[in-house]
């Protein structure tokens, strides 16, 4: 995973007419890249928080979420874990690095943020995966966190 997620961010979008990328979306991608060095490197969140802050375009993320989500994963990884396990159909340590990060962020997210519509935890979480993950991991990642809303946020489902 690149050190630089600015890059990441805008691939796709060059010249496309798209938006530019939401300081809330910016933030989740910070986030997949600490989950990352938390995963792979063993990093601890004030390494992370050090890494992200010295990164071109940190300085437009949604600061409140970046340390919401980063706090939420690092220090609740255990019991997220736990709720996305009984929707994979392989072994955790076999999902990808990227993959467990996008996921712990949309579970803590459907956890945590109920301010947050589910569907837009999904649609982020899709496309986090789509930028970051691999080819068809956004369709793991889907039918995943699918599976995962009805349990954390009946009332949104029923609400429809």
């Amino acid at each position: 995973m690149s050190a630089d997620v600015t890059t990441g961010a805008n691939r796709g979008r060059g010249g496309s007419g798209k938006p530019p990328t939401s300081p809330r979306h910016r933030a989740r991608e910070f986030v997949v890249q600490g989950l990352y060095q938390h995963l792979v490197g063993g990093q601890d969140a004030a390494a992370i928080i050090a890494q992200s802050e010295s990164v071109a375009g940190f300085d437009r993320v949604n600061r409140e979420l970046y340390d919401s989500l980063l706090d939420g994963v690092l220090s609740d990884a255990a019991a997220l874990q736990a709720l996305l396990e009984p929707h994979i159909e392989r072994p955790w340590a076999e999902v990808s690095p990227v993959e467990r990060s996008i996921l712990l962020i949309a579970a803590c997210e459907l956890k945590h943020h109920p301010e947050t519509p589910y569907r837009v935890v999904i649609n982020e979480a899709i496309e986090l995966t789509k930028s970051y993950g691999g080819t068809d991991g956004h369709k793991f990642v889907n039918g995943v966190i699918d599976k995962l809303v009805p349990e954390l946020r009946p009332h949104e489902i029923t609400a429809k």
